[in-house]
């Protein structure tokens, strides 16, 4: 249910609306973040209102959950209460759905609920890893180091994300382009070729057939058209389930350069995981299998599983790491190593972070030469699709000649003497 909040501050008369998405009026003045100094009026909005306000307004981002989880972790180091702590991120958030959130959880806190209980009701917005990391926090009376930790794993993985976001603008424009154009000639100049090319009945280039084929069906069923659209549409809402699928996930580690993004992304927030489970002093086998559940790729939760069961039927970490190290492709000697240095100095914590940071600054480097990177393959598929523009147009022309005049050369031989 959305609900509409008009605060009226009481000094200047200044007016502000901000939406809420919640259920009950007392949830949305908690989420509009209201001044003592404001009088606030509550409307419910349904129907086709509604509907027009959800397509419309701010949609939940991962900025919203940095500055959640970072204004909570200030608060909660200074020691004020776990409920006022997400009241005072009302105004720092910017979606309804967050500000609902905020509400929502405050309130269920209020009632006796855990945190991570209250949370949980949200697994969508706030995922698995950080519902782990809460639970643990709890239990090992660290909360305000879990809120933290997360807080600084959130911005950086929001940094890397900017990065690469920004790289994909070029490549995002000229596919775009591209098939734009492809479009816009199937419409004009294709069928006037393929009539041209149809009166002789001679045979043409497979190329051609192709456009002539795509250019008919998009004449004859305008509404193919927008299938592209619709499938970047799709692609884009869902991408998060189709990362998800098992085979995906394979497929990502065999693709150069966006396969060592992957690993080292995946790398990163698991070695970090553990490290705060660690440092937190939840007993090792709960923080492994915590890391294991919490794992954004199929190879790191199969990584930390079998290294739990190693560890639970007697094995050192160290060993553990060292039995399992293939899944952690060519690094996964080096990581050992590291973890057998870490078992001998009694370590663990800070060597895991250092592992975590390590990757972290490599994301970096390359989310930094990500235009770099693609700007070649975008100039090669843009080729590659112009060259067959040209070819399948073009190349039709070069045989006119022979399909016009297909005796040219038996009238021009001279007659036989007699």
């Amino acid at each position: 249910m959305l609900k509409k909040v008009r605060l009226t501050n009481v000094n200047t008369g200044r007016v502000s609306e901000i939406l809420v998405d919640t259920d009950t009026d007392e949830k949305a003045l908690i989420g509009s973040g209201k001044a003592g100094n404001e009088l606030a009026k509550i409307t419910t909005i349904e129907g086709i209102d509604e509907t027009i306000q959800r397509a419309t307004a701010k949609k939940p981002s991962m900025d919203d959950k940095v500055q959640l989880f970072g204004g909570v972790a200030r608060c909660l180091e200074r020691n004020i209460s776990t409920i006022k702590s997400f009241q005072l991120q009302a105004n720092r958030v910017k979606s309804p759905r967050y500000k609902g959130i905020i509400a929502d959880v405050s309130t269920q806190i209020a009632n006796g609920e855990k945190v991570s209980d209250a949370m949980e009701q949200h697994v969508d917005l706030f995922g698995d890893a950080a519902l782990a990391l809460v639970r643990a926090g709890e239990e090992a009376g660290q909360l305000p180091e879990v809120f933290t930790q997360m807080s600084s794993g959130q911005k950086k993985t929001l940094r890397i994300i900017k990065k690469l976001k920004a790289g994909m603008i070029y490549p995002g424009i000229v596919g775009f382009l591209g098939v734009t154009v492809i479009m816009v000639m199937s419409y004009t100049l294709v069928p006037a070729v393929a009539k041209l090319y149809g009166s002789f009945g001679s045979e043409l280039p497979f190329a051609t057939k192709v456009m002539m084929a795509l250019s008919n069906a998009l004449t004859t069923k305008p509404y193919l058209a927008l299938l592209p659209m619709v499938g970047m549409w799709l692609l884009f809402k869902y991408w998060g389930k189709i990362c998800g699928i098992t085979a995906v996930q394979k497929f990502w580690m065999v693709v150069p350069t966006l396969g060592t993004i992957v690993r080292k992304s995946a790398a990163a927030l698991t070695f970090r995981t553990l490290a705060m489970l660690m440092e937190a002093n939840v007993r090792i086998s709960t923080a492994l299998d915590i890391t294991s559940q919490s794992a954004t790729h199929i190879y790191y939760k199969e990584f930390f599983g079998r290294v739990k069961k190693h560890v639970e039927d007697g094995l050192g970490l160290s060993e553990a790491f060292l039995i399992e190290s293939h899944w952690l492709g060519t690094d996964g000697r080096n990581i050992s190593a590291i973890m057998e240095i870490s078992s001998e100095t009694g370590s663990s914590t800070d060597l895991l972070n250092e592992i975590a940071d390590d990757y972290e600054d490599e994301l970096d480097s390359i989310a930094g030469q990500i235009d770099k990177i693609l700007e070649p393959i975008t100039i090669v598929i843009l080729g590659a699709m112009v060259g067959f523009l040209i070819y399948a147009i073009y190349s039709p022309i070069f045989n006119l000649g022979s399909v016009v005049l297909p005796n040219k050369d038996k009238v021009a031989a001279p007659a036989p003497a007699p």
